[in-house]
């Protein structure tokens, strides 16, 4: 074996060049951490928009409804049988969503009809009275608070379907 040739080396030690660090890495492009995260957040705005978008069709779609019913309310005040088979047309009309035979119930099984709303006893038997006061000549005395209920009834019946099961 050859002796290693030794080099000379200053008192102080060997000469050490300073530690270059690398360079600072850059912002872009962004961890993988980040992308997720603003996925994300690109989804929450996605869902809240589309779901304020849908409320405010469904919204506009109850105040036209509304504003129906006032005019109808206006254009028969003094005819209370034309005012009860409007009202009652428009029911019907709604109740389609819940059972495309709605058309075809008279007495229990349009009770049923209109039960499947959760509303209360009171607007239930409003809404029944609607099915004879359209027929009577002095139902003028029946129709205190049909309209209303008639709102209350359609304002629920009109709900998305998502709504629905949890009002």
């Amino acid at each position: 074996m050859m002796p290693a040739a030794q080099l000379p080396t200053p008192a102080d030690g060997p000469v050490l060049r300073d530690i270059h660090l690398p360079p600072d890495p850059s912002w872009w492009p962004l961890a993988p951490g980040w992308w997720a995260i603003a996925v994300l957040i690109v989804l929450v705005l996605c869902v809240v928009a589309w779901m304020s978008w849908r409320r405010r069709r469904w919204r506009r779609r109850i105040d036209t409804v509304m504003a129906d019913i006032d005019a109808l309310e206006q254009r028969h005040a003094r005819q209370p049988e034309a005012l009860a088979a409007a009202l009652h047309q428009w029911l019907r009309r709604a109740a389609r969503t819940y059972d495309t035979q709605a058309i075809h119930h008279r007495g229990d099984s349009w009770r049923d009809c209109l039960a499947r709303v959760p509303v209360d006893a009171s607007t239930l038997d409003r809404l029944m009275a609607l099915e004879t006061a359209m027929y009577r000549p002095a139902a003028d005395a029946e129709m205190d608070g049909v309209a209303d209920a008639v709102r209350r009834w359609l304002s629920l019946a009109l709900k998305p379907r998502g709504v629905r099961a949890h009002a």
